[in-house]
C-alpha cells in the first residue's frame, strides 16, 4: 500500500510541508540557535557568520509569517528587537535535534 502523495507539494505532502520550512537556507540554524531562549538580530547575524542583513531579515520575518517566530519589540532607546521560538517553532526542534546527532555523526566518522 502506498502512502506517499503521488505529487509532493507544500499543500497536499506533509514532507514536503515540512521541508519547505525547514530547507531554506539559514533557517535550521536560526532554529537552533532560537532554541536557547529569545536572542537579539544582531546576535543571530553573529552566529551565522557569512549571513546578510537583508537574507536574516527576509529569513526571520518567513519564520514569523509561519508563526514560528515572535518579534517582540521593546520601546526603549536605543530600541530593542528580539525574537523567539514560539510554541509551534519549538515543535521543531527534535528535528534540530536529530539534525545535530546526524552531523555529529557525519563530521567524526
Amino acid at each position: 500500500m502506498r502512502t506517499m502523495n503521488p505529487v509532493h507539494e507544500s499543500t497536499s505532502c506533509a514532507v514536503a510541508a515540512c521541508a519547505e520550512i525547514i530547507g531554506a537556507k539559514w533557517t535550521a540554524l536560526l532554529v537552533h540557535d532560537l532554541s536557547e531562549g529569545p536572542r537579539r538580530f544582531s546576535e543571530l547575524e553573529h552566529s551565522c557568520a557569512g549571513i546578510s542583513p537583508r537574507t536574516l531579515s527576509e529569513r526571520l520575518r518567513a519564520l514569523e509569517d509561519e508563526e514560528l517566530v515572535l518579534r517582540r519589540s521593546y520601546a526603549e532607546s536605543p530600541p530593542r528587537v528580539e525574537y523567539e521560538l514560539t510554541e509551534k517553532g519549538a515543535a521543531l526542534l527534535p528535528i534540530i535535534e536529530e539534525m545535530r546527532r546526524f552531523g555529529h555523526s557525519f563530521l567524526t566518522d
